[in-house]
This record gives structure tokens, sequence and C-alpha cells, in this order.
């Protein structure tokens, strides 16, 4: 919500997109959820530049292998960066800016939560050994979200124009708490 509130136009594309499939007198459903594709595209987006751990958690390599043409030895105890993976500027074009589109290459595709290709792990882990709920989870987060898209207006506090996103120094967390304003919408 904070990266949304920070540029209008993202907000306001989100807002489209909602209003586009649902009209103005009734609320998200979450049979709807897989047409949301630019808000969890804006989700997805969030998890890549701020994930909520920044670790995943450890594993254990079961034989030797190869993955992204390192070397594992059997026995390694393996942890992924999750920073390191959505910041990458190997991977990610301006890594640092806050940019939905760029999960909506394929057209006319349904844009997924998890990925797949490890470039950011935005859930608990991946593959077979990944989150069972991935799908619970991600139709939770979406419904969240749109539901509180749809149901207020936000906006930044009058005296502060610009929402400054900092992260701390100590954790993953803001450096300073956010501040919005945010006002009832009804429905029609």
């Amino acid at each position: 919500m904070a990266k949304m509130i920070s540029e209008p136009l993202i907000l306001n594309r989100t807002i489209k997109e909602i209003d586009d499939i649902f009209g103005c007198n009734r609320l998200v459903e979450e049979s709807f959820v897989p047409e949301l594709n630019y808000l969890k595209a804006c989700i997805k987006e969030s998890f890549r530049l701020h994930p909520f751990l920044a670790f995943n958690v450890p594993h254990v390599s079961l034989k030797d292998t190869i993955v992204a043409g390192y070397f594992v030895p059997k026995g390694s105890h393996v942890l992924l960066s999750r920073l390191g993976l959505g910041r990458n500027p190997n991977v990610w074009k301006d890594p640092m800016r806050f940019n939905p589109d760029r999960h909506l290459v394929n057209i006319g595709k349904e844009v997924v939560l998890s990925d797949h290709d490890l470039r950011i792990l935005s859930l608990i882990g991946t593959g077979k050994r990944g989150c069972l709920g991935v799908i619970l989870g991600s139709t939770i987060t979406t419904m969240l979200i749109a539901r509180m898209i749809q149901g207020f207006a936000w906006e930044t506090p009058h005296n502060e124009p610009k929402i400054k996103l900092v992260e701390s120094h100590d954790n993953l967390h803001l450096a300073k708490p956010l501040v919005v304003v945010y006002a009832l919408c009804y429905l029609e």
C-alpha cells in the first residue's frame, strides 16, 4: 500500500482495474481474483523489493548438485537471501525501482505471487517443499489489498506531500512509521 500511495499513477491504475472488473456497486469477490493481474503484479513487486524475511528457511543438500553454475556438495546447508534475489541487478533492470509492469510480461497469462524460477522468494520456498498454503495465502493477500483499495480513499497527510520509504538499518521494517490518511468509500 505504501508504494502505491507514494506513486498515485500506480494506485489509480489499480483502482481502475478493480472498478473495471467489479464496478462501483459490489465488493471484490474471490472468484475474480485471477483477473486482478495488475494488483497481483503490485503485490509481487512489493514482495520482491521488501521481503518479510531476509533469508529463506535453511535447506540441506541431499546430493551433489549444481545450482546456477555453483557446485553444492551433499550435506551443505543452503540459505538464499531474499534481498539478494529480489534486488539482483543481474536479474532485474533498475532493481530498486517499484515497477509492477515487470511482472506483466506474458499478456493474457495470470500473474501468480510465487516464482518458480527463483528470481524472488515471495512466499515460504518453492517447488515440492514449498509452502502448501501458497494458493490460499495468495488469494487472501490479493483479496485484502483489493478490498482496502476498494473500500478506502488513500492519500498522504497534507503536511507531508511525499511518503519517505526508508528501511531501518537493523531489520526489514521502515525506519519511521508509515502515516497515511484514508477515507471510507461507500459503494453505490
